[in-house]
């Protein structure tokens, strides 16, 4: 049932990105083409990149698809598919279950920071804290890499229409009532 429903919703967010694409007569910022001129939103731009599937099931699922499709700006920490899959098994289909829909909310959520905040601007942060849509912050750091937490983001400045969008190879977990969630 939630495929189905995955598959239904990537197809129709496939179309409305190729839609928009065309309509505007010039490339889309994606993970592929980073400086092309932004004419789709987050989530057309993650969808059009192709490596986010896992992402566009959960944003779904959890009813965060408007909202990120919203005016902003928005900074978001976008995990790969790959990213996704480095999660226990089980997790995944643990948080797409309609039960657990407000904790699937708190780990998207999490990836998000309010403002436009570009790779130049993710490099003054170095040792600070950044308040998410969660609620929580996620620390930056420069150490072996530009780090979010512990996530590696290894693609910058995938510039949309209300944000911009740091790929990173990790999903971020926030804590909860001083844990870890699980």
């Amino acid at each position: 049932m939630i495929r189905q429903r995955t598959n239904r919703f990537l197809a129709a967010a496939a179309c409305a990105f190729v839609a928009s694409t065309f309509a505007a007569g010039a490339p889309a910022a994606s993970a592929n083409n980073p400086t092309a001129l932004a004419t789709a939103d987050i989530v057309e731009t993650a969808i059009g990149a192709g490596q986010f599937k896992t992402l566009a099931a959960a944003l779904q699922a959890a009813g965060l698809v408007e909202a990120l499709k919203g005016q902003g700006p928005f900074t978001v920490f976008v995990p790969t598919d790959e990213a996704f899959a480095k999660l226990p098994a089980g997790t995944i289909e643990e948080l797409l279950k309609p039960e657990n829909r407000e904790k699937l909310r708190a780990v998207l959520l999490y990836h998000v920071v309010p403002g436009k905040v570009v790779a130049s601007d993710v490099l003054k942060l170095n040792g600070k804290e950044a308040g998410t849509l969660q609620g929580g912050k996620v620390k930056v750091r420069t150490t072996g890499g530009v780090m979010v937490d512990d996530a590696k983001i290894v693609k910058t400045d995938v510039m949309a229409t209300n944000g911009v969008i740091h790929v990173i190879d990790t999903v971020l977990m926030p804590k909860m009532d001083g844990n870890k969630m699980d």
